[in-house]
């Protein structure tokens, strides 16, 4: 079977409403990015305690009732709801007990009640699970107050968990730690999951420096590899480090083209900006099709998208992000474009990431028109409110703000300036960066 033909930038352009690459909104090349990428297509088989964080594959379908039969869900006494008094206590007579992995088996009759046990399943006959705590013990008959269990009350009913032939779990989820016992309760000691995306990331500039390596005069250690990095990792990604590539165009497109061999997606930082003196555009540009953005948006504008191949048409090729230099416009923009993109990639169905509506402690300036990412520091206030106090300075340079921050101030594209008190949409940070 033929692999069908990836679709190209002009295809896309052609399906994305009001598409200017001069001017692109936001959400535009959100949409654009979303239309392009392509799938993983291979599968494996994991060890159950192996898939945490991979991308199932196919739905989980449950083979069994989960539970398998009626049981207990409190310790205490199983009985006949029909055998209790409204208006007055009932004593019963309690017949025998029921364990977890030990079901009674014997008869129950009317006035007649179980000692049973959590998980364990419920005798026949029996719908009500009355807990320890509500009884007493008299003339060795356990008594119940009036009004304490209705019918059905504490009763597990089999396949209330899942029922035989129902999806537990669907394809495209990232497995988390209850979707690991959520496979073993039904038995099953491997899942099929995508292979992990591969994804090959460099900077550029003969600027930059190595952690190790001396500073000279004018140069700056390379922060972006190492947040890059990390953010890939959280991602769950398979990483390839190119390193500090030089401003030169024989050793750009050698990263280029070994990118292009090994990796799923590349991920560059710095050589996309308008006036830039160096020929990472032109190099993109030689070695595929690639769209190169001035996107409505602070920090972040200048961004390039599309497709490189190692040895031109036909060969084997990778989705392209090349992001800017400035190390929070690196960390924005992955979060506004890269990762989602990276999730389809993966085999995953992202969502987009929850937003917290926060009470601003200060004013904030914004022209409509573009959208902005600020950093910010939200806390629950006295009345229960969250509140927003800025950073500082709001530089794209600024990496320490970011580092501070426990949140993106999310400043919607037609929105304005927003006044102490008013609020404002806030991107969380907890378990992202």
């Amino acid at each position: 079977m033929s692999t069908p033909a990836l679709p190209s930038i002009e295809e896309i352009a052609s399906c994305v409403a009001g598409y200017d690459p001069n001017a692109l909104t936001v959400a535009q090349a959100q949409d654009f990015i979303r239309r392009f990428v392509p799938r993983v297509n291979a599968v494996e088989k994991l060890a159950i305690r192996s898939a945490l964080g991979r991308v199932l594959a196919a739905d989980l379908v449950s083979t069994i009732d989960v539970p398998s039969h009626d049981n207990s869900a409190m310790d205490g006494y199983a009985l006949r709801a029909a055998d209790l008094k409204t208006d007055a206590p009932t004593a019963l007579r309690v017949a025998g007990t029921g364990l977890a992995g030990q079901a009674y088996a014997g008869s129950v009759g009317a006035g007649e009640c179980v000692r049973i046990m959590t998980g364990a399943v419920m005798p026949a006959g029996l719908d009500t699970v009355v807990p320890q705590e509500f009884t007493k013990q008299q003339d060795g008959l356990v008594v119940v107050p009036p009004g304490v269990v209705a019918a059905g009350d504490n009763r597990r009913l089999a396949g209330e968990d899942l029922a035989r032939g129902e999806a537990a779990l669907s394809a495209g989820r990232i497995l988390k730690p209850a979707d690991i016992g959520m496979a073993a309760s039904l038995g099953r000691a491997e899942l099929p999951v995508w292979r992990r995306l591969r994804v090959a990331f460099f900077s550029t500039g003969d600027e930059l420096r190595s952690i190790g390596e001396p500073l000279d005069e004018g140069c700056v250690y390379d922060s972006n590899r190492y947040t890059i990095h990390a953010m890939l990792t959280r991602l769950g990604c398979e990483v390839l480090d190119l390193g500090v590539v030089r401003d030169d165009p024989a050793a750009l497109e050698a990263a280029f083209r070994s990118a292009c061999e090994n990796a799923d997606a590349i991920i560059t930082s710095g050589g996309v900006s308008v006036g830039e003196a160096d020929h990472t555009k032109r190099v993109m540009a030689q070695l595929g099709e690639v769209a190169f953005w001035r996107i409505a948006m602070r920090p972040g504008r200048p961004m390039a998208f599309g497709r490189v191949a190692a040895d031109g048409p036909g060969s084997k090729s990778a989705v392209l992000f090349g992001l800017p230099g400035n190390p929070v416009a690196v960390m924005v923009t992955f979060y506004a474009f890269v990762r989602e993109a990276l999730l389809a990639m993966s085999g995953a169905a992202p969502v987009p990431l929850p937003l917290l509506r926060a009470r601003t402690l200060e004013p904030i300036r914004k022209k409509p028109g573009r959208t902005e990412y600020q950093r910010g520091i939200v806390q629950r206030a006295a009345d229960g409110d969250w509140d927003l106090a800025l950073t500082g300075a709001q530089g794209s340079g600024i990496l320490r703000s970011m580092s501070v921050a426990n949140g993106l101030v999310v400043l919607h594209h037609e929105q304005g300036s927003v006044p102490v008190g008013g609020h404002v949409d806030v991107l969380p940070f907890d378990g992202l960066i």
